[in-house]
């Protein structure tokens, strides 16, 4: 079935059908956040509305990513010890690559940090995003691996 949402999802239909079941249970948490936040504004009258909005949708995100995370579909070929250490080589690099080609496009389009805490927020923010990345993409393999071991 073809929809709007359909540029969203994965070809694989197994895989299509999981993402939708992890959409619609963060949907089903995000509605009752909100359900949730309106009895409470009634009672509390909560001044940054906004701000408590973005924290439902920011839940929304991280709950459907993590379900993803931990659900192991994302490496569906990953059966053999070659092929995962293969891969995480392949995660490596795509991490250093990210943080390599963002430090220089962050110099070349934007200031140059002038100072040293400048460049200690810069580092520490690309460092944080590169290791948040590769522990997310890590747990996914792993997760994968241990699924499709099984599975043969």
């Amino acid at each position: 079935m073809k929809s709007w949402i359909s540029f969203l999802l994965p070809d694989d239909e197994y895989k299509e059908k999981r993402m939708l079941y992890f959409f619609s249970e963060g949907a089903i948490i995000l509605f009752l956040s909100v359900i949730i936040m309106i009895i409470c504004n009634r009672i509390f009258t909560i001044n940054d509305v906004e701000i408590v909005l973005l924290l439902f949708v920011a839940i929304f995100l991280l709950y459907v990513s993590g379900r993803y995370i931990i659900s192991g579909i994302e490496y569906t070929d990953i059966a053999t010890e070659h092929s995962y250490k293969k891969e995480l080589k392949n995660i490596f690099s795509r991490t250093c690559s990210f943080v390599v080609i963002f430090m220089l496009l962050y110099l070349i389009f934007l200031d140059i940090p002038s100072n040293r805490n400048e460049w200690m927020e810069i580092i520490g923010l690309l460092l944080s995003v590169g290791i948040v990345w590769f522990i997310t993409s890590f747990i996914s393999l792993r997760r994968s691996y241990k699924k499709n071991k099984e599975l043969l």
